[in-house]
C-alpha cells in the first residue's frame, strides 16, 4: 500500500512542489536581471582606454513602447547614450580609478551632483495641471498655525552665513506636502530649496549640505510659477553635491 501524500513508492508530492519552486524561482531571478538591464546597457568600460561594451548575461531584453499619462511615448532600451562630456579624470592610471572633477563640481554633474536629463516639462497632475507650483497659484493650501511658517525665515548654510530670506514655499498638489522653499537670494534672484534639504527652525531655516554664498549658483528656473522635471534634477543634484564638494574637506578621507 502506497504512503499517504506519494505519487508513487519513489515519488513524494512535497518533494516534487519543492523542485517546481526551485525552477520558478530561479526563473524569477533571471527575468528580473532582464528587466534591470532595460535601460542603461550595453555598459561603458575604460579598459585600454577604448569603449569596450559590456553586456553580461543574461542580454538585455527586447524593446517595449510605455505611453505615460501625458500621451508621451518613450521605447526602452533603445540604443542611446548619455553623450555627454565628463567634467572629470581619473584619479590614477588603474581602471575603476576614482574621478576627480575638473571644473565646478557643483554644477558639472559630478559624482552625487550628477543628475538624468528628464524631459524639460513640468510633471503633472492626473487633471493635466503643474503638480509642483508656488502657494501664490495653489491658493487653496496653507500652513497649519501649529506648524513654524518657514516664510520670512533667513536660509542658513553649513557656514553659518545667510543665503537668502524664504519667500514662498512651493506645493505638491498630488501629496499635499511642501517640496520646495523658495528662497529670495538678493541681487541673485530667487531660487529653490528642496524640503528634504532643509531643516526648519524656530525662526531661521538651516541646510546642511551648502554654505550661505552658494546659494547664488543653485540652477534657476525658467518660468516662476512652475517647475519641469530637468530643472528639478539639476536643482536637487546641485545640493546633493555639496554634501561632497561644498568645502575642501568634506571630499577628504575621514582617516
Amino acid at each position: 500500500m502506497d504512503e499517504i501524500g506519494s505519487i508513487t513508492g519513489y515519488i513524494d508530492v512535497a518533494q516534487v512542489v519543492l523542485y517546481v519552486f526551485w525552477v520558478f524561482f530561479a526563473g524569477l531571478i533571471i527575468y528580473l536581471v532582464k528587466e534591470n538591464k532595460r535601460e542603461g546597457y550595453p555598459l561603458d568600460s575604460d579598459r585600454n582606454n577604448s569603449r569596450v561594451t559590456v553586456i553580461g548575461w543574461p542580454e538585455p531584453p527586447e524593446p517595449i513602447t510605455y505611453t505615460d499619462a501625458q500621451g508621451v511615448s518613450y521605447t526602452a532600451p533603445n540604443g542611446k547614450y548619455d553623450e555627454r562630456p565628463i567634467a572629470a579624470k581619473p584619479a590614477a592610471k588603474w581602471p575603476g580609478a576614482p574621478l576627480i572633477p575638473t571644473g565646478n563640481p557643483m554644477l558639472d554633474c559630478v559624482g552625487p551632483g550628477s543628475y538624468a536629463e528628464r524631459r524639460d516639462e513640468p510633471d503633472l497632475t492626473y487633471t493635466g495641471t503643474p503638480k509642483l507650483v508656488p502657494n501664490r497659484v495653489a491658493t487653496d493650501f496653507h500652513v497649519d498655525e501649529r506648524d513654524p511658517n518657514p516664510v520670512g525665515m533667513e536660509v542658513v548654510g553649513l557656514d553659518g552665513k545667510v543665503g537668502g530670506k524664504v519667500s514662498e514655499i512651493w506645493i505638491d498638489r498630488a501629496e499635499h506636502l511642501i517640496r520646495y522653499l523658495e528662497v529670495d537670494t538678493g541681487g541673485n534672484g530667487s531660487v529653490l530649496l528642496p524640503m528634504t534639504m532643509a531643516r526648519v527652525k524656530k525662526d531661521t531655516v538651516q541646510v546642511a549640505s551648502i554654505k550661505g554664498e552658494h546659494f547664488a549658483d543653485v540652477p534657476k528656473i525658467k518660468n516662476p510659477d512652475q517647475v519641469t522635471r530637468l530643472e528639478e534634477e539639476k536643482i536637487t543634484a546641485y545640493y546633493a553635491a555639496g554634501h561632497l564638494y561644498a568645502t575642501p574637506q568634506r571630499s577628504e578621507p575621514l582617516l
